[in-house]
């Protein structure tokens, strides 16, 4: 079960009261880059694309219909862990556009050193130098 050319087969999805708002975070204070966001007739954000690195996280406004969204209705928050290179700086940014911080740059046990953040919407997203996955 692999993706396309080494492409990573699991991507988070989040769903937000403000999907719009919800991208500016990430796009402007945590370095992801935009790929796709595709608009409903009101509005409202059907699908959007986020990517950093080699992976991506899909995002949506909830209450759009269909069986995800119905499926979501009453989800918590989630978490996504992201793997940075240099977690100090990827920490002062998101500092300086004053995203939440739950835990600063810390090293961890297992040789990681990693951050905290939440999100406007309480998810949490968690930023740090262990690549699962990855050879040791």
């Amino acid at each position: 079960m692999a993706g396309a050319g080494g492409a990573p087969t699991i991507f988070p999805t989040l769903l937000y009261d403000d999907a719009k708002a919800a991208i500016e975070v990430p796009t402007r204070a945590l370095g992801f880059t935009e790929e796709a966001v595709y608009a409903g007739d009101d509005g409202s954000v059907l699908h959007a694309e986020l990517s950093c690195g080699s992976g991506r996280v899909m995002l949506g406004s909830k209450g759009g219909g269909g069986v995800f969204a119905e499926a979501m209705a009453g989800a918590g928050p989630s978490g996504v862990y992201v793997v940075v290179d240099d977690v100090d700086a990827h920490h002062a940014r998101a500092v300086e556009h004053g995203v939440e911080i739950l835990m600063p740059p810390t090293d961890q046990d297992y040789g990681s050193r990693d951050y905290m953040a939440r999100d406007a919407e309480g998810n949490v997203w968690s930023f740090g130098t262990y690549a699962p996955g990855a050879a040791a």
